[in-house]
Protein backbone atom coordinates (compact mmCIF):
# COMPACT_ATOMS: atom_id res chain seq x y z
CA UNK A 1 0.00 0.00 0.00
CA UNK A 2 1.52 3.37 1.10
CA UNK A 3 3.88 4.50 3.83
CA UNK A 4 0.68 7.00 4.70
CA UNK A 5 -1.52 4.43 5.32
CA UNK A 6 -3.06 3.88 8.93
CA UNK A 7 -5.30 1.63 10.16
CA UNK A 8 -7.98 1.57 13.08
CA UNK A 9 -5.86 0.98 15.69
CA UNK A 10 -3.63 4.15 14.82
CA UNK A 11 -6.56 6.57 14.13
CA UNK A 12 -7.73 5.40 17.93
CA UNK A 13 -4.76 6.19 19.25
CA UNK A 14 -4.55 9.64 17.89
CA UNK A 15 -7.58 10.74 18.85
CA UNK A 16 -7.31 9.52 22.41
CA UNK A 17 -4.17 10.98 22.59
CA UNK A 18 -4.97 14.39 21.29
CA UNK A 19 -8.86 14.17 21.35
CA UNK A 20 -8.82 18.08 22.77
CA UNK A 21 -6.62 19.59 20.01
CA UNK A 22 -8.59 17.45 17.23
CA UNK A 23 -12.15 18.71 18.65
CA UNK A 24 -10.32 22.65 18.94
CA UNK A 25 -9.55 22.38 15.28
CA UNK A 26 -13.16 21.03 14.15
CA UNK A 27 -14.66 23.70 16.19
CA UNK A 28 -12.35 26.63 15.23
CA UNK A 29 -12.66 25.54 11.75
CA UNK A 30 -16.42 25.38 11.94
CA UNK A 31 -16.47 28.83 13.17
CA UNK A 32 -14.12 30.14 11.06
CA UNK A 33 -16.10 29.17 8.04
CA UNK A 34 -19.10 30.54 9.95
CA UNK A 35 -17.82 34.01 10.45
CA UNK A 36 -16.60 34.13 6.51
CA UNK A 37 -19.74 32.70 5.19
CA UNK A 38 -22.56 34.35 7.21
CA UNK A 39 -21.04 37.09 9.17
CA UNK A 40 -19.51 37.27 13.01
CA UNK A 41 -22.64 38.02 14.47
CA UNK A 42 -24.78 34.69 12.29
CA UNK A 43 -21.78 32.95 13.88
CA UNK A 44 -21.75 34.08 17.69
CA UNK A 45 -25.61 32.81 17.46
CA UNK A 46 -25.09 29.42 15.80
CA UNK A 47 -22.46 28.81 18.25
CA UNK A 48 -24.67 30.08 21.44
CA UNK A 49 -27.16 27.55 20.01
CA UNK A 50 -24.60 24.63 19.39
CA UNK A 51 -23.32 25.41 23.23
CA UNK A 52 -27.55 25.41 24.37
CA UNK A 53 -27.81 22.71 22.31
CA UNK A 54 -25.05 20.31 24.08
CA UNK A 55 -25.96 21.31 27.50
CA UNK A 56 -29.69 20.57 27.19
CA UNK A 57 -28.67 17.19 25.30
CA UNK A 58 -26.15 16.40 28.19
CA UNK A 59 -28.67 16.84 30.50
CA UNK A 60 -30.66 14.74 29.09
CA UNK A 61 -28.22 11.99 28.85
CA UNK A 62 -27.68 12.22 32.42
CA UNK A 63 -31.75 11.90 33.29
CA UNK A 64 -31.74 15.92 34.97
CA UNK A 65 -35.45 16.78 35.93
CA UNK A 66 -35.76 20.02 33.89
CA UNK A 67 -38.98 20.92 35.65
CA UNK A 68 -36.54 21.24 38.70
CA UNK A 69 -34.11 23.11 36.57
CA UNK A 70 -36.76 25.71 35.34
CA UNK A 71 -38.51 25.75 39.14
CA UNK A 72 -34.79 26.97 40.21
CA UNK A 73 -34.27 29.50 37.19
CA UNK A 74 -37.41 31.47 37.45
CA UNK A 75 -38.45 31.01 41.00
CA UNK A 76 -39.69 35.00 43.03
CA UNK A 77 -36.83 35.56 45.08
Amino acid sequence: MGCYQMDAYALVELWRKHKGKITGIILGLAFGWFAITYGLLKAVFVSACVVAGYYIGKHLDERVNFKEIFSRLFQER
